[in-house]
């Protein structure tokens, strides 16, 4: 069977459509929570999320809770990793399942990214990351070497992450942030430096 369903009708869910398509995917359905929606990127809607027919399973939700929440559900079925065919990967890098590549992407050798993360478009994940399960590294943001990056954390777009850094669990850095040292405590970090936002 050459079926895959989407989680999430949304533009995320279209662009994960796109790569599927470009992956050799013939028969693409969405599910979502939403029953207002009909059709996403011309992809019929046929259900909600916790009731996929059977084919591969794909969460496409930017959200990292509910990203897991999905993935964990279907841990039993097969969920790929997509890559668009304009991005670059070293051959020795490490993807997980349910993880997504956006054309344009880099990621260099000694690098592992884990399972059900984004690595958006025109992103740059540079040597010997480790980018841990459900992290969104988003839009033209960039990774310098021997980065490790906490789960569920969102590097926002266009945000720079110096090298030999550790950013722990459960953090945003903001749009346009430059991280210059370690983040140790979860949170929001915004900034030039990047430094905790306190509410």
């Amino acid at each position: 069977m050459n079926r895959l369903i989407i989680i999430g009708a949304s533009g995320h869910g279209r662009v994960i459509a796109d790569i599927a398509e470009l992956n050799g995917y013939t028969d693409i359905l969405f599910l979502d929570d939403n029953t207002a929606v009909q059709e996403c990127g011309g992809f019929r809607r046929i259900g909600t999320s916790m009731n996929a027919p059977e084919g591969d399973v794909f969460v496409a939700i930017g959200n990292a809770a509910a990203r897991k929440r999905l993935s964990e559900h279907y841990m039993d079925r097969h969920q790929p990793t997509l890559i668009h065919p304009s991005a670059v990967i070293a051959k020795d890098v490490h993807l997980g399942p349910g993880t997504a590549v956006m054309a344009g992407a880099v990621i260099n050798p000694g690098s592992t990214v884990g399972r059900g993360c984004i690595i958006n478009t025109c992103s740059s994940v540079d040597h010997d990351c480790t980018i841990s399960d459900y992290v969104h590294i988003a839009v033209g943001a960039h990774l310098c070497g021997t980065v490790a990056i906490g789960e569920n954390t969102w590097v926002g777009a266009g945000a720079v992450i110096s090298n030999n850094i550790c950013i722990c669990k459960d953090c945003l850095i903001g749009a346009g942030a430059v991280v210059v040292k370690d983040i140790l405590v979860s949170g929001k970090y915004l900034g030039i430096p990047a430094t905790l936002k306190r509410e």
